[in-house]
C-alpha cells in the first residue's frame, strides 16, 4: 500500500466512524468542545497506525478515543474544582431526527443523564458509556481503560447500579412536540401568564444556570414551580427594555430548548427537561465558553 493510499484509508475509516467516536467522547466528557479536541488528537495518533495490525477498526478507534477522553476528563476535573457556580454539560445542538428511533442513544445524551454521569469517577463513566450505551465487550473496554477484565466487570456493575438508583424515566420528545412545548413556554412567559407557566412546570421544577462567573446569572439553583415561574417572568420582562432580545426554539440533547439572542449574539441556551408532559428541570447555559457547541448541528451515532 502506497503512502497516499494508506492516508486515504486512514481518513476513510475515521470519517465513517466519526459520529460514533464523537458521541463516545461527548458522553465521557460532557463537552463538545473538548470532544472535538479529543478527536483531533485521536486522528493524529490513528494516522500513524499500521492498518495491517488493526483487526477491528471500530473497537480500536473507540479504545483510542476513550483513552484520550479520559486524559482530558481528568485534566478538566481539576479545573472544575475551581469553577464558579453550578457546572453543566455543554448543550448539544442535534440534527433533526426521531429520537424514538434509538431511545438508548437519545437518553444517553440527555442533559439529565449527562448530569448523572458527572457523579461517577472517570473510569466508571467510561466503562458505563462503552458497555451500556455502545455495547462493547469487556475485553475491548479493559484495553480502553487500562484495567483487567475482572476489574472492568466490577466497575461496570458498580456504575450500572449507581445510575439505575438515580435515573428517572426518560421520555423522548419528537420534533413537533419540542417545538410546540417550547413555543407554549415562550408565549406564557412573554405574555406574563403565570398560570400558563405553572401549568407547564412540575411542582418541584428546578432552574439551574451555568455561568462560570463570566455572565450575569442566578448563582444557585432555584427550586419550586412558583419560584421558577417568577424567575422566568422576570427575565422575559427584559424584552420591554431590550427590544433586540429574541428567542428561537430548537432541539438540544433530544429535548426542547430556547436559544436566547441579543441581535445576532447568542447570550444563552435554556434546555427544558420534560417528564409526564411537564417541565421538571430547566438547564440554562450562560458561560460564553460553552455556547460554541450550538453553533452548528451535530450528528451522533452508536
Amino acid at each position: 500500500m502506497t503512502v497516499g493510499t494508506a492516508k486515504d484509508e486512514h481518513a476513510q475509516r475515521f470519517t465513517l466512524l466519526r459520529p460514533l467516536l464523537f458521541t463516545i467522547a461527548y458522553e465521557i466528557l460532557g463537552s463538545a468542545t473538548e470532544s472535538d479536541d479529543v478527536l483531533q488528537d485521536s486522528w493524529l495518533r490513528w494516522s500513524q497506525v499500521d492498518l495491517a495490525t488493526v483487526r477491528d477498526t471500530k473497537a480500536y478507534l473507540a479504545q483510542l478515543v476513550t483513552r484520550e477522553a479520559l486524559k482530558a476528563l481528568r485534566t478538566s476535573a481539576r479545573r472544575r474544582e475551581d469553577y464558579i457556580g453550578p457546572w453543566l454539560p455543554e448543550p448539544l445542538l442535534l440534527d433533526d431526527h426521531d429520537p424514538a428511533a434509538d431511545v438508548v442513544l437519545a437518553e444517553s445524551v440527555s442533559m439529565a443523564m449527562l448530569v448523572l454521569l458527572e457523579s461517577l469517577s472517570p473510569d466508571e463513566r467510561a466503562v458505563f458509556v462503552l458497555r451500556e450505551v455502545f455495547g462493547f465487550d469487556y475485553d475491548d473496554i479493559a484495553a480502553a481503560v487500562g484495567k483487567s477484565v475482572v476489574a472492568v466487570r466490577q466497575v461496570a456493575h458498580r456504575s450500572r447500579e449507581h445510575v439505575r438508583a438515580r435515573r428517572k424515566r426518560f421520555e423522548p420528545v419528537d420534533a413537533a412536540q419540542t417545538t410546540e412545548l417550547a413555543e407554549r413556554f415562550i408565549t406564557a412567559a412573554d405574555t406574563g401568564d403565570l398560570d400558563g407557566l405553572l401549568a407547564l412546570l412540575a411542582p418541584g421544577a428546578t432552574f439551574t444556570t451555568d455561568h462560570g462567573g463570566k455572565a450575569p446569572a442566578v448563582l444557585r439553583p432555584v427550586q419550586g414551580a412558583k419560584k421558577v415561574a417568577n424567575l422566568v417572568l422576570g427575565f422575559f420582562r427584559n424584552r420591554q427594555r431590550i427590544p433586540e432580545l429574541r428567542f428561537e426554539t430548537t432541539n438540544c440533547n433530544n429535548a426542547p430548548a430556547l436559544l436566547i439572542y441579543t441581535g445576532d449574539h447568542l447570550e444563552g441556551v435554556v434546555l427544558l427537561e420534560v417528564r409526564d408532559g411537564q417541565i421538571t428541570n430547566l438547564y440554562a447555559t450562560r458561560n460564553p465558553d460553552k455556547l460554541s457547541a450550538v453553533a452548528a448541528p451535530r450528528t451522533i451515532s452508536r
